[in-house]
């Protein structure tokens, strides 16, 4: 009989965490949910307690689960707090990353990784344009990934998805503005969206659709590469609240604060990943319509 696959899920207790454990236990993978210190509630998912800048933690981790695959997500996201704590920053997303790939070299060699990256990286060979930690960081992730594929040999392949939405504990802004909506809904109180830049432009793409796209990454992707995971479409702020109009039943005024600068699509290829049989398949409108579902029933 076929040994079953193993799969080591670090962030599994995040937004992308949470559906990648649901995704890939459903598809009948031995799932090893790694947190920090909160458990899940999913069925027939093994838990592991491990804080990843704990390089002996790590390695210990690793030792025991022997992983024939790992999707790291793990990480400190948030642009403020690596600008409040660079340190604590850096361990979280460039050390916790080496100890991780570190660790499968000595005791996995044969473990497929995934890294997930950011479309935020910089040019190392242009730090005038760097705009702050957090891309530094995301980019020497990767560096290190693409590092130890060319030294050491490992099978390493790095994500870059866009904005992930869709239903779960997110902090991105259709699940802000989602979560304003939704109280507006329930409470009787000014019915005002205020927003900063109405025409920002961003590219949305349902974290189910990019869990799908982490799969592929795993099983076709190529060691060293990096692939795109997005839309394909670019959407101002204006046009993400038209659609949240559409689908609930208060009128809510909105208002920004002027500064009405039209930013640039942003400019990202799906060509590679779409090669290993990706599309996205959850539409924008889906997608937001799950997002004020998940906060109506919670409010």
């Amino acid at each position: 009989m076929r040994e079953r696959r193993k799969i080591l899920i670090t962030g599994a207790g995040g937004f992308t965490g949470q559906h990648a454990c649901n995704y890939f236990n459903e598809k009948g993978y031995d799932v090893i949910a790694v947190t920090r210190k909160s458990p899940l509630s999913t069925k027939n998912v093994e838990m592991e307690a491990c804080d990843l800048t704990d390089q002996k933690a790590v390695i210990n981790l690793i030792n025991l689960t022997k992983p024939h695959f790992l999707l790291h997500l793990a990480g400190q996201n948030h642009v403020g707090t690596s600008w409040h704590n660079p340190t604590s920053s850096f361990k979280a997303n460039v050390l916790s990353s080496l100890h991780l790939i570190e660790a499968v070299r000595y005791a996995a060699p044969n473990c497929k990784i995934v890294i997930v990256g950011s479309a935020l990286e910089c040019n190392l060979g242009d730090l005038v344009s760097l705009t702050n930690p957090y891309s530094l960081e995301k980019t020497l992730q990767v560096l290190i990934a693409k590092a130890w594929v060319h030294l050491y040999g490992l099978n390493i392949v790095i994500v870059k998805p866009s904005n992930l939405i869709g239903p779960g504990p997110a902090n991105g802004v259709c699940s802000i503005f989602a979560r304003k909506i939704v109280h507006m809904e329930k409470n009787k109180l000014d019915k005002v969206l205020e927003i900063n830049n109405l025409y920002a432009q961003r590219d949305y793409i349902d974290v189910r659709d990019a869990v799908r796209a982490y799969e592929l990454a795993l099983l076709k992707g190529h060691s060293g590469e990096v692939y795109e995971i997005a839309s394909g479409i670019s959407r101002s702020l204006e046009e993400v609240i038209h659609v949240m109009k559409s689908l609930t039943v208060i009128d809510f005024e909105v208002k920004s604060d002027g500064q009405h600068q039209v930013e640039k699509p942003f400019n990202i290829s799906i060509d590679k990943i779409a090669a290993l049989g990706w599309k996205p398949t959850i539409s924008f409108k889906t997608s937001i319509n799950d997002i004020l579902m998940y906060y109506r029933k919670r409010e």
